[in-house]
């Protein structure tokens, strides 16, 4: 079972599209032709509706990085491409998300968001194979075709007019699937027949339209105002600290801990990547705590420093001067060095630990793929 608050928040993440859908543009209808677009991709080059005009089938699929379900149907598109370029279809993916307005918590089930550059990186990572290009600086190429979530699929004939406008399949979830929407209006436009599906609604994220940027900015500013505190840790809060036990009213949740210190050049230059990080997954079964390596009577530099920063998440100072007694308290085998970073099942089992410079991506793909591993969208 999920937690009310998680599934609260899934259903807002993949359904808003569909609150205010009057708001914002609609799909095509369907005989509709394609609109023209050039859009750059992330291979370097840019890309138009002519560059697919020898193809005998066109299929356009609007779809992200951050989106959990947009990543649950990238090796679909991949395969699709794989089983049908040879068939005369092309495939092209468009994003068309302002990268503008994506909130942190919106990020909970991904590594980077969906600015041009970290499309480029996502693609190259995942070896994408068809090309996938951005709109989301105008989004005029979005609003012609309308789609209303990500991932949202157009297929067009060889006279570029739309035969098929919805969903890949009928479930995020590949071993759930049982109509293969895409697939089924491929081959049958393939043999020269009429889709026997030729729309479907949606399931996925909303695209995220210009304008909502104000939203983002709204939401950064509650963060903003959210309390800071620190509190001293004794060995025995560090024992406990280490073995993350929860309770019946607070089961134990992922936990990512980074030991730092106001003099430790390394530990402040990375610490906006933690607080980054708790806001991206702290709604989903994850903590970030800090703890701080300064003495008891640097307490008030240290407060000072996580206010700065914003780290409204639990923060923790070495009760002691001598730290020795502490750093055996949490973990014997670590010789004190900072910074280092440990993330933490709900059973208290290191899934990952580091002493030094954290690599932010590295991180971010390991705590995803712990939660989703765990509970996935």
């Amino acid at each position: 079972m999920y937690p009310k608050k998680l599934i609260f928040l899934i259903v807002a993440l993949c359904f808003s599209a569909l609150v205010h859908a009057d708001d914002y543009p609609q799909p095509l209808a369907l005989g509709s032709s394609a609109p023209d677009f050039t859009l750059p991709g992330v291979g370097g080059n840019d890309w138009s509706l002519s560059d697919f005009s020898d193809s005998e089938l066109l299929l356009v699929i609007f779809t992200c990085n951050h989106c959990p379900t947009a990543q649950y149907y990238e090796e679909r598109i991949k395969a699709l491409v794989t089983d049908y370029q040879d068939k005369g279809v092309a495939l092209v993916a468009i994003s068309p998300n302002d990268p503008h307005s994506v909130r942190l918590d919106e990020l909970g089930w991904a590594v980077r968001s969906d600015s041009f550059e970290e499309m480029k990186v996502q693609a190259e990572e995942r070896n994408y194979n068809f090309p996938y290009l951005y709109d989301g600086d105008s989004e005029s190429v979005s609003r012609q075709y309308g789609p209303l979530v990500t991932p949202h699929a157009f297929l067009f004939d060889a006279n570029r007019k739309l035969r098929y406008v919805g969903a890949i399949d009928d479930s995020e979830r590949e071993q759930h699937v049982s109509t293969r929407y895409v697939r089924d209006a491929m081959d049958a436009l393939l043999a020269g027949e009429q889709p026997e599906i030729a729309k479907t609604k949606v399931v996925g994220c909303s695209v995220k339209w210009a304008g909502k940027a104000h939203l983002v900015d709204e939401y950064m500013k509650k963060l903003a105002a959210r309390p800071v505190t620190v509190e001293p840790a004794d060995e025995a809060a560090l024992s406990a600290l280490r073995a993350n036990e929860g309770t019946e009213e607070e089961p134990a949740k992922f936990r990512l801990i980074n030991f730092w210190a106001t003099w430790c050049a390394p530990c402040v230059a990375e610490f906006d990547e933690f607080v980054a990080i708790d806001r991206m997954y702290s709604h989903r079964e994850f903590e970030f705590i800090s703890v701080s390596l300064n003495r008891p009577d640097e307490e008030k530099r240290v407060l000072a420093f996580l206010k700065k920063k914003q780290a409204a998440n639990k923060n923790l100072i070495f009760a002691s001067s001598k730290r020795e007694p502490l750093i055996n308290a949490f973990n014997p085998e670590w010789q004190g060095v900072a910074p280092y970073t440990v993330l933490i099942n709900p059973e208290g089992e290191i899934v990952h630990s580091e002493v030094g410079t954290i690599d932010p991506t590295a991180l971010k793909l390991k705590i995803v793929s712990e939660l989703n591993a765990r509970n996935p969208w």
